[in-house]
C-alpha cells in the first residue's frame, strides 16, 4: 500500500466531487494506492484556500502551473472549463503525471486531437470523467448485453434531459455562451458515451440542433438548448437520442431503452438503483418488464453497502471512477474511457453539429 499525491484543478461542483471521492476511495475499495489530497487550484487565492480548508487539501494555489509542476502532486484531476483542458493536460503529461480529465475532452476537435496525441505519446494513464455509466445498474446492463441475454440489439433510444434552463426568464450566464457549454457540449456527451458503451461504435448520424430561447435576461444566447439525432451503429442497430436543458420537469433524465431479438432493457438515472429487464420467455400471458433492484450481486455495489435495494448515489459513481483511475496507475493498464475513447464522443458531437447545419447524414469517420 502506497500513497499518491493528488492535485485537483477546480474546486466547484466537480472539483468537490473528485475531492470527496479521492478521500473515500481507499476505505471503500481498499485500493493499493491511497490518495493524499496534496493541492487544489481555483481562480483566486481566496477561493482556493476556502476549498483547501473545506476539502482537506494540504495546500492551495491560484496557478494551475504551480499545481501541475509541484513534485508532491503525482496525479492530476482536471475539473476546470473545457477551454483550459488542453494546456493543463499537455503540461502534466510532459512532467510524467497521469491525468483524469472531466468531459468533454477540450473545447474543440483540435484540442481533443492534441490531448489524445500527448496522452498516447506519454504512455501514462489517461481517463475521461464519464461517471453515469458506472452505476451498478448500467454496469449490469452492459454485462447483460455483452452476454447476449437480450439477443442481437436492434434499437437504442437514449436521452439526457434536464430543466435547469426551462424557464425563459432564467438569466444568461457562462452556460449560455460557447458551443462547449451548450447542450451538445454539456449533456449530450454523457448519453453518447453510454450508447458507445452499451451498443458499440456509431457509424453515421443525422441531427437537428436548436436554440429555443435566443435571448435571456442579461444577454444573448449563442449555444443550443436541445437537440435530437438519429444514428446507425456499426452492428446495424438503429438508434435515436435526445438532449435538452429545457425539458420541463426533468431533473436527471439520463435514460435509455434497448430492444433485442430476445429481450429488452430500460433504465432511468432518476431511479438509478433499478434496471428493467424483459425476457422473451414463458407464456405471453406472463411476460412483462421485471424490475431489478441493485444489490451486492451487481458490479461495484457491495463495497458501499451489503443490503440489496439500499442503493448507491451520484457521489458513489465518482468514487468508482477514482478507483478505476488509481487501479490504472497502479497496474499500468489503460482504463476505459481513455482520452481516445472520450475523443470519439467529440467526433460524434462534431458530426451532429455539421449534420444539423446542412441537414444531411454525416459519417463519423470523416471527423
Amino acid at each position: 500500500m502506497a500513497d499518491i499525491g493528488i492535485g485537483i484543478l477546480g474546486g466547484g461542483y466537480m472539483g468537490k466531487a473528485h475531492a470527496v471521492a479521492m478521500s473515500s476511495v481507499g476505505a471503500v475499495f481498499n485500493t493499493a494506492l491511497r490518495p493524499r489530497l496534496e493541492m487544489v487550484c481555483a481562480s483566486s487565492k481566496e477561493s482556493a484556500e476556502r476549498y483547501r480548508q473545506s476539502y482537506g487539501f494540504a495546500r492551495s494555489t491560484d496557478s494551475w502551473r504551480e499545481l501541475v509542476s509541484d513534485p508532491k502532486v503525482e496525479a492530476v484531476v482536471i475539473a476546470t472549463p473545457q477551454e483550459t483542458h488542453r494546456e493543463i493536460a499537455l503540461a502534466a503529461f510532459a512532467l510524467g503525471k497521469p491525468v483524469l480529465c472531466e468531459k468533454p475532452l477540450g473545447a474543440s476537435m483540435e484540442d481533443g486531437d492534441a490531448m489524445v496525441a500527448a496522452a498516447e505519446a506519454s504512455g501514462l494513464t489517461n481517463m475521461v470523467g464519464f461517471n453515469y455509466i458506472r452505476t451498478p445498474a448500467s454496469q449490469h446492463a452492459r454485462q447483460l448485453i455483452a452476454n447476449g441475454e437480450i439477443g442481437d440489439v436492434t434499437w437504442f433510444r437514449g436521452e439526457h434531459t434536464e430543466d435547469f434552463y426551462a424557464d425563459p426568464q432564467a438569466p444568461a450566464t457562462w452556460r449560455t455562451s460557447g458551443t462547449s457549454n451548450g447542450t451538445m457540449g454539456d449533456l449530450a456527451p454523457h448519453m453518447i458515451n453510454a450508447a458507445l458503451a452499451l451498443i458499440g461504435p456509431i457509424e453515421r448520424v443525422m441531427a437537428v440542433v436548436e436554440t429555443v430561447h435566443k435571448t435571456r435576461p442579461g444577454g444573448e444566447v449563442d449555444n443550443d438548448d436541445h437537440a435530437q439525432m438519429m444514428v446507425r451503429f456499426a452492428n446495424g442497430a438503429m438508434g435515436s437520442m435526445y438532449f435538452s436543458r429545457i425539458a420541463t420537469g426533468r431533473k436527471m433524465g439520463y435514460a435509455y431503452e434497448i430492444s433485442g431479438t430476445k429481450g429488452a432493457i430500460r433504465f432511468d438515472q432518476e431511479d438509478q438503483n433499478a434496471l428493467w429487464l424483459y425476457r422473451m420467455e414463458g407464456p405471453e400471458s406472463e411476460r412483462g418488464f421485471r424490475k431489478i433492484l441493485t444489490g451486492p450481486a451487481h458490479p461495484d455495489y457491495e463495497p458501499f453497502c451489503q443490503g440489496p435495494g439500499h442503493g448507491t448515489g451520484y457521489q458513489d459513481q465518482i468514487i468508482i471512477e477514482a478507483r478505476d483511475f488509481l487501479r490504472a496507475i497502479e497496474t499500468g493498464k489503460p482504463v476505459w474511457p481513455t482520452f481516445r475513447d472520450g475523443h470519439e464522443v467529440n467526433r460524434i458531437v462534431a458530426a451532429a453539429l455539421a449534420s444539423s447545419a446542412d441537414e444531411n447524414w454525416k459519417n463519423i469517420e470523416d471527423f
